[in-house]
This record gives structure tokens, C-alpha cells and sequence, in this order.
């Protein structure tokens, strides 16, 4: 996913160097000729069309980034529902709800940043649930629903969700 700030940085320095391709030698040349003369050039050392076609460019590329942020959020979504059969819509409030918040750190869920158990971002890429069963849809909803019926002494507490809410919740785990 795009990140602030290095990938507003590199449209801004597309842009700028859009621009100077454009027109840096003339500005180049401006720029000089100023520095010789004792008198302020006649003319602006950048010219009007050049900052109106910066804005220009400068809006088209935060529109690009905002709409690449926006396909890559939905498709992320649509891997989370794939493997779950989920609505990772759902998850953020069920996590609020069942206080998922108090132990573990959640990103994109608000007050959720507890240091009792792991930071649930990355679930997707990880090997193990809970360290004890392989990575699996099937696995991870298991764990969400009755962590002691997999890892007996595990810190994990069974909160009473229920299967489809974990599956709406693991769908959310997976799409971050």
C-alpha cells in the first residue's frame, strides 16, 4: 500500500521534474542573465504557465495517489473476504466491541493499542497463529473463537464472539 510521505514525495518530484524539462533551461538561462545584469529581469524567472502547469500537475498526481490508495484498499478487502468468507468492513467494530483493543495493537482501529499480545498487522504474511497452529483462514477463525481449545495455556481469553464474527474479523486481520 502507498505510504506518506515517500510517495508524496515522488509525485512531487515527478512534478518538479516534469517541469523543469520543460522549461529549466530557459529558467536556467533567466536565472543567470539576472545575476550578470545590475538591473531585475523584465520578465518573471518563472513564468506563469510554468507554476499553473505545476499546480496542474501537482493535483493530477495526489488525485492518482488518493485513486491507487482507494484500489489497493479494495483489493486487499476483497483478498481478506477470499480467504475468510468474511466482511472485513465488520471487523473494526467487533474489535471495539469485544475489546480486542486492550491487549493487541491494531492498525486502522481506533483506542486499539494494547502491548499485552501481539500487534495484529501483517497477519497475512506470518507462519503461525498464536504460535501454535499453521497460518490457515480455518485456523486463525478457530483461534478469534476458543484460543484455549488450540493452546490450553495461552493468554488469549475466549471473549464468547461468535463464528461469523470472527470470520468478519479474521477477513480485516487478513486485508492489513
Amino acid at each position: 500500500m502507498m505510504r506518506w510521505p515517500r510517495d508524496h514525495a515522488i509525485w512531487l518530484a515527478a512534478a518538479v521534474g516534469f517541469l523543469l524539462g520543460l522549461g529549466g533551461g530557459r529558467i536556467v538561462e533567466q536565472v543567470a542573465a539576472a545575476t550578470q545584469a545590475s538591473a531585475a529581469p523584465s520578465k518573471p524567472l518563472v513564468p506563469w504557465r510554468y507554476l499553473a502547469l505545476f499546480g496542474i500537475m501537482l493535483v493530477l498526481g495526489c488525485t492518482a495517489l488518493v485513486a491507487w490508495q482507494v484500489i489497493e484498499a479494495n483489493q486487499e478487502a476483497a483478498i481478506g473476504r477470499s480467504l475468510t468468507g468474511g466482511d472485513p468492513a465488520h471487523g473494526p467494530m467487533l474489535m471495539i466491541r469485544y475489546g480486542c483493543g486492550g491487549c493487541h495493537t491494531i492498525p486502522g482501529v481506533p483506542g486499539a493499542d494494547g502491548q499485552v499480545g501481539p500487534v495484529l498487522s501483517g497477519l497475512r504474511q506470518r507462519v503461525y497463529v498464536g504460535g501454535v497452529v499453521r497460518n490457515t483462514a480455518d485456523n486463525l477463525v478457530a483461534w478469534i473463537v476458543d484460543p484455549r481449545a488450540l493452546s490450553p495455556r495461552t493468554a488469549m481469553p475466549v471473549t464468547g464472539i461468535s463464528q461469523a464474527e470472527a470470520r468478519d474479523v479474521a477477513a480485516y486481520l487478513y486485508s492489513r
